[in-house]
């Protein structure tokens, strides 16, 4: 026995102390009760896990701090493959639902019914961004354009920015569907509410349908304000994640000559040209969502094709493929790239293709539809 001082006595012979029990007195027989307090020696002390004296719903906020942090899905498969409590407690709704949308960044040649099965349980406790991947995955690469086109739609009802943006290239598009199936003003209607919340693409969608009375009325003044705000915010938006990581912006302030390293397999490095020229400035490219690597990788593994007769989209952080034949507009001077959005095409001019682009005087497509080439404002792109 050790006193609060630390000093020892003898243990008496045929006493335990392994339990204490304390009885009250003067009280009435009815109101006599006991305590009782578990003593552990330090042996039975040290192999003991604190974790499993934790309250379910204390691991639960910690797992939901983990999970809205994760930056790779295998943070959070470290917690799900540690013990079964975890494992059940951090496959809860509360947890799945604050989910970031790194922990979605799964490779496309690591896809599997089980990794499809997880981001349905994410996407049916309520997590946006589970949605909007897996609806982008079953749209444009399990084929399953009802399914896929519904999952974007929850995320887009939840003023989910890229989802919206996804559900506008659709419309301008017609994708899944026949090119009478383009909705134009619909495609508008969404990218204003994407560009509400703030998303850079949709307002440089927006100001190009503005300048080119493309699904409402033109106007090129505001046209050119909206273009000019999404590079201000493009721009802010670069500024601030370098401040973040601590990174150097003095380089960003010229022209820079050299090579821009390849975002993609497809194409190779390319002499570097600055992504904000309207600005000056040589910004790096945005980082891709998770969703738009992965078709990138999906068709990649499969040679780049995504089917007979249809293209990509050729900015390398899209990955959109086309649904139907000539479903993208090409490059009206060379005719050698095609993109499923304005903001596309204006991001890989800046990017890449100002530096390649080269004028033709004739150019037809390889395939034709019905013996004619196709041609026309919807299928040809203007450059920048």
């Amino acid at each position: 026995m050790r006193t609060r001082r630390g000093l020892c006595y003898p243990r008496p012979a045929g006493v335990c102390v392994d339990k204490l029990v304390v009885k009250t007195q003067d009280f009435p027989r009815d109101f006599m009760g006991c305590w009782k307090r578990q003593r552990f020696s330090p042996e039975i002390a040290g192999n003991l896990d604190f974790f499993d004296l934790l309250p379910n719903d204390i691991v639960i906020s910690i797992f939901s701090k983990l999970s809205s942090t994760a930056r790779s899905p295998s943070d959070f498969i470290n917690v799900l493959i540690t013990c079964k409590r975890f494992k059940s407690l951090a496959l809860s709704s509360v947890v799945l639902s604050k989910a970031s949308p790194k922990m979605f960044a799964i490779k496309a040649k690591n896809w599997s019914e089980s990794a499809h099965r997880f981001l349905k349980t994410c996407s049916d406790a309520g997590n946006v961004e589970a949605c909007y991947t897996l609806g982008m995955i079953r749209f444009y690469c399990l084929q399953n354009r009802g399914s896929g086109a519904s999952l974007m739609a929850k995320a887009a009802i939840n003023s989910h920015a890229p989802a919206l943006y996804s559900l506008a290239v659709i419309q301008f598009n017609g994708s899944g569907g026949s090119k009478n199936d383009k909705d134009l003003r619909a495609g508008v209607a969404l990218c204003a509410r994407a560009t509400c919340l703030g998303h850079i693409d949709a307002q440089r969608e927006l100001g190009h349908c503005l300048q080119d009375g493309y699904g409402v009325r033109q106007n090129i003044a505001e046209g050119r304000r909206f273009l000019v705000q999404a590079n201000a915010r493009e721009l802010a938006a670069v500024l601030s994640s370098a401040t973040t990581s601590n990174e150097t912006t003095h380089t960003w302030l010229k022209w820079s000559p050299h090579p821009i390293p390849p975002a993609s397999q497809r194409y190779p490095a390319m002499p570097g040209c600055p992504l904000l020229s309207d600005f000056g400035c040589n910004v790096p490219a945005p980082e891709a969502h998770p969703a738009s690597r992965f078709l990138a990788e999906w068709y990649e593994g499969r040679g780049g094709i995504p089917g007979p007769g249809l293209r990509l989209c050729s900015h390398v952080g899209c990955g959109r493929p086309e649904t139907r034949k000539h479903e993208f507009r090409r490059c009206s001077v060379c005719g050698a790239v095609n993109y499923c959005s304005r903001a596309c095409q204006a991001l890989d001019w800046k990017l890449r293709h100002k530096a390649e682009c080269a004028a033709v005087e004739q150019w037809l497509d390889e395939e034709t539809d019905g013996g004619h080439a196709v041609a026309g404002n919807d299928d040809v792109i203007a450059g920048s």
